[in-house]
């Protein structure tokens, strides 16, 4: 590869990682505005509910996941982190759940059982009627929670692309001593 084509891929892989430098930036101050409302509403809550209506002891006794990590890993080695909701159907669920074919009518059998039981709110654990308050600490962690996925996966594009750039430019130290 000449100097000038791998000067220009240099260029342009710097360039990409200055923009994701930047994306991450922005990420993070949206993840810390949204961690920040969320204490905040949730103060609120306390405050409007009492001190002992919002706190560990509402919590039930065996929680579950409302939301799953999943990594997938691209063609060029690049994980990418995301976020599911267990009630929601992944890819690979998606589909016949059986080979063979079904009969409709005929015999009447019980129905087939969910891969996933029906989630409850944790909203629910603090009584019947919360306050707006509760419901919006809930949605700006979720939120949060969305961007730390992303912010995980930009994390490792600019890790892979630091990477890509070191070995850029020593193939271009290697090229400059023999041309001068």
């Amino acid at each position: 590869m000449a100097a000038p084509d791998l000067r220009a891929e240099v260029d342009s892989l710097l360039l990409q990682l200055l923009q994701d430098l930047e994306e991450l930036e922005a990420k993070r101050a949206a993840l810390n505005s949204r961690v920040e409302e969320g204490w905040f509403s949730l103060s609120k809550a306390r405050y409007a509910m009492g001190a002992k209506s919002v706190g560990p002891l509402q919590y039930a006794s065996r929680m579950e996941p409302q939301v799953c990590v999943y990594i997938s890993e691209a063609q060029d080695g690049l994980q990418k982190f995301w976020l599911v909701r267990p009630s929601a159907q992944t890819p690979e669920e998606v589909g016949p759940r059986e080979a063979a074919l079904r009969r409709r009518k005929g015999l009447t059998g019980t129905p087939e059982p969910e891969s996933f039981p029906a989630l409850q709110d944790p909203l629910n654990w603090f009584g019947i009627l919360v306050p707006h308050s509760l419901r919006q600490a809930q949605a700006s962690f979720r939120e949060g929670l969305q961007l730390a996925a992303d912010m995980a996966s930009l994390q490792i594009r600019i890790d892979w692309g630091r990477s890509q750039l070191r070995g850029l430019q020593e193939k271009l130290k290697q090229l400059e001593p023999e041309s001068a």
